[in-house]
Parts: C-alpha cells; structure tokens; sequence
C-alpha cells in the first residue's frame, strides 16, 4: 500500500495517465457515488439522484479519453517501428546492392570473385541512375547555359579513352 502511494506521488510529475493515477482516480469516483448513494437514502433529495448521474457521467468519459489516449500512444508507437523496419529494410537493400561491382558485361560480380575488366574501382564515386534520380535537372538552352553545365563530346572521348588503357 506504501508503494502505491509513492507511485501515485511520483507519477504527479510525468506525463500522460499512468496506472496509479487511473487507480486513483477510480477509487474516488466510485467513493463518491457511495456517498451520494448514502446521502441520497438519508435526505430522499432529488438532487443527489441527479448529482449521482453528473458524477458516473464525469467517471464513464475519463476512462473513455484514456482508454483512447492508450490507443493514440499505442497507434503512434506502432507507425513509429514500423518507419524504423522499412528504414531497416531498405538500408539491408541497399547494402545488398553495393556488395558487388558492376563488370564490362553489364552484370554483377561479387568482390572476391575475377573476371574480365571490372569498372567497379573507376565508377565507385559516380552515382547509379537509381541514385541520380533526385539530382537530375532540366538541361538548359545553348543560350542559356554557362561554360561548365553542358557535357561535350570531347568529354566522351576522355572517358572512352581511359576505358581503352585499362584494357
């Protein structure tokens, strides 16, 4: 019984409905509709009839809003670990994806294994179009574009070139 009581104490100060508060609050309700009842029989009044049902009124929507307040956290929680599963998920994924390079054949390979020219080691800091997506941008009219935003062929043949000495 002393437990409860620090419990209720110490539960003053955190947040949300904890179950000492709930007990708590409970006892009196029920306390109160047995005095009603009792003053009700003493002094035949009509008005403890009608304070009677103001009060189960009272207790029935309190434990409504925290049954619904539980189901709230409960809901929040549940859409909380399940945006951390897909987080999970896709991480697994995309760890899955970056486990092999890709060969000249346009397949995949996994790092341990050898077999023709691997451009994995020249194409490691370049994005994969799936990557690339959120940085495209619309290409510019010759008349609008600076010096640097358009590719040129020249830049093509740097490119063909270096794959040629590796070979």
């Amino acid at each position: 019984m002393a437990t409860f009581f620090t419990d209720l104490i110490s539960s003053i100060f955190t947040p949300g409905a904890t179950p000492s508060i709930i007990i708590a609050t409970n006892g009196s309700f029920a306390a109160l509709q047995i005095v009603l009842l009792v003053l009700l029989i003493l002094t035949y009044s009509v008005h403890f009839v009608v304070l009677s049902f103001l009060c189960a009124g009272l207790w029935w929507v309190i434990n409504w809003f925290v049954t619904e307040l539980e189901t709230a956290n409960r809901k929040g929680r549940d859409a909380k670990q399940s945006k951390e599963m897909e987080k999970e998920q896709e991480r697994d994924e995309r760890r899955v994806e970056d486990s092999g390079t890709e060969t000249e054949g346009g397949g995949v390979q996994s790092e341990g294994g050898s077999s023709g020219s691997v451009l994995g080691s020249k194409t490691e800091g370049l994005l994969r179009p799936e990557d690339a997506q959120d940085v495209l941008r619309k290409r510019k009219n010759s008349g609008e574009a600076s010096s640097g935003d358009l590719s040129t062929d020249s830049d093509w043949d740097k490119v063909s070139e270096a794959e040629e000495v590796d070979r």
